[in-house]
């Protein structure tokens, strides 16, 4: 799957400038980047939440769920908040089960912690059927065990049913776990995209080389 490249403004500000992508069916991108990098909004246009300048759709007839990055839940049980997205029960309750869920199936989801309210999301994401799936921070307050688990599932996910996922996360070390790809923001801009491992270990980009730095890699 390859994006259109586009632009996005605010106000006649631009603050996303974004080449053509490549976003392989079967295989987890990761987006990382520092605080304002343009990573969410990345995601929201991708997602059509927002529309490009120009009103450019840079994935006209693509399927796409999308999780938020502030997680929502409908004013039902966490079951049925899961169940709204279609799919099969056997799949839901595989989910929930993994997830740690299945206790919490008939409580009202609203009063669910925020680490619970992502786990609900993320099942009821991996309900659907989508030709990609944009995952904003999905597992930030999540304890690690829950994370893990979490990647798990987008992998056995994007594996099985051969969807492209987008993940923008803040770790690099969430990214190194699980993406096959790696996009690189700064500033607004795609300074460096490719292959997850060799993004991550030997990047060619001096802005990519110094914001690694950071995390001693």
């Amino acid at each position: 799957m390859k994006t259109a490249a586009f632009e996005k403004s605010y106000a006649g500000v631009r603050v996303l400038r974004c080449p053509a992508l490549e976003l392989p069916e079967g295989q987890i991108t990761a987006v990382i980047g520092a605080n304002g990098s343009g990573k969410s909004t990345l995601a929201r246009v991708l997602a059509g939440i927002e529309r490009a300048d120009g009103r450019t759709r840079p994935l006209p007839g693509v399927r796409v769920g999308y999780m938020p990055q502030r997680s929502f839940a409908f004013r039902m049980s966490t079951e049925r908040n899961i169940a709204a997205a279609g799919g099969d029960d056997a799949w839901r309750r595989t989910l929930m089960a993994a997830l740690g869920l299945t206790p919490l199936a008939k409580q009202r989801a609203k009063r669910l912690s925020g680490g619970e309210t992502e786990k609900m999301a993320l099942a009821r994401l991996l309900m659907g059927k989508y030709d990609l799936l944009i995952c904003d921070e999905p597992t930030a307050s999540m304890d690690m065990e829950s994370t893990l688990t979490a990647e798990r599932l987008l992998r056995e996910v994007t594996r099985r049913t051969g969807c492209a996922a987008l993940l923008i996360t803040h770790s690099v070390q969430q990214a190194r776990r699980c993406a096959d790809r790696a996009i690189f923001l700064h500033g607004g801009t795609v300074a460096e995209q490719g292959d997850a491992k060799a993004l991550l270990t030997a990047p060619q980009n001096e802005e990519t080389r110094r914001f690694l730095a950071f995390y001693g890699l």
